[in-house]
């Protein structure tokens, strides 16, 4: 078992329940639970720990959610996805972590601000005359996604503007959300074996981890077939700012 402090395996158990939440209910808290992994771990094992239970909780949102998904939106999102990700690759090997964190919140509030203008003045996002968002917005969304979840496990935010900008009903966004993230972090797995960033210590902690991930999904289960359209996109927002604005703190 590893060796942490009482405060750090409070931080831990804090973070876990709100990864289990923001898969089945509150996308956008992920990035909080990204910062209390930050203040109990060591950066690389916490970016590979959390990951594990990311996965946890992309399960559970496929199983509850698997029907509610556009994988047409999914599959115009891939290409630029895996452009993004290879980009942050590069992006990692040269900068710090302070220049990563604090390009990663201007990326999440110009598009917070763009999402909102948008919606107050009634415009939904660019189409290709269907349903589909056009190619070029989702390349912009999904090459950001990409990059920003290879370097910080923060693509929760960018991508809950775009299924929230798409105006997705609340079953819909979860499940499409849930497909995409569980496809992305499995891909990114390889990734983290190779750069050291999944330990055996950091296996254990997921291993004691894991059933409050699954409660936090319940919970959040229970919430989200309950929760109004308005408040959950407000509840997006406010926590896809909240996100943001902690990635522009000094570490």
């Amino acid at each position: 078992m590893p060796e942490l402090s009482v405060l750090a395996w409070s931080l831990l158990a804090l973070g876990a329940v709100v990864i289990g939440l923001s898969k089945a209910a509150l996308p956008g808290a992920g990035t909080i639970a990204v910062a209390l992994f930050a203040a109990a771990l060591p950066a690389k094992q916490s970016t590979g720990t959390i990951l594990l239970l990311l996965i946890v909780g992309d399960l559970f949102a496929l199983w509850a959610y698997r029907r509610h998904a556009d994988l047409r939106v999914l599959v115009r999102l891939i290409p630029a996805v895996v452009a993004g990700l290879l980009l942050g690759v590069v992006f990692l090997a040269f900068s710090s972590d302070a220049v990563v964190r604090r390009v990663i919140a201007v990326i999440l509030l110009v598009v917070i601000a763009v999402t909102l203008w948008r919606r107050r003045a009634g415009a939904a996002l660019p189409t290709d005359g269907a349903t589909r968002p056009h190619p070029v917005v989702a390349a912009v969304y999904g090459g950001l996604g990409g990059f920003t979840t290879m370097v910080a496990n923060a693509a929760g935010p960018i991508m809950s503007m775009y299924f929230l900008a798409l105006r997705f009903p609340v079953q819909a966004f979860l499940g499409t959300a849930a497909w995409f993230f569980a496809i992305v972090n499995v891909a990114k797995i390889p990734f983290s074996v190779g750069l050291g960033l999944i330990t055996p210590s950091g296996l254990v902690i997921v291993a004691v981890l894991v059933p409050l991930v699954i409660g936090g999904a319940l919970a959040g289960r229970a919430i989200a077939t309950r929760i109004p359209q308005r408040l959950f996109e407000r509840l997006v927002i406010v926590l896809t700012i909240i996100g943001a604005l902690y990635l522009l703190l000094p570490l």
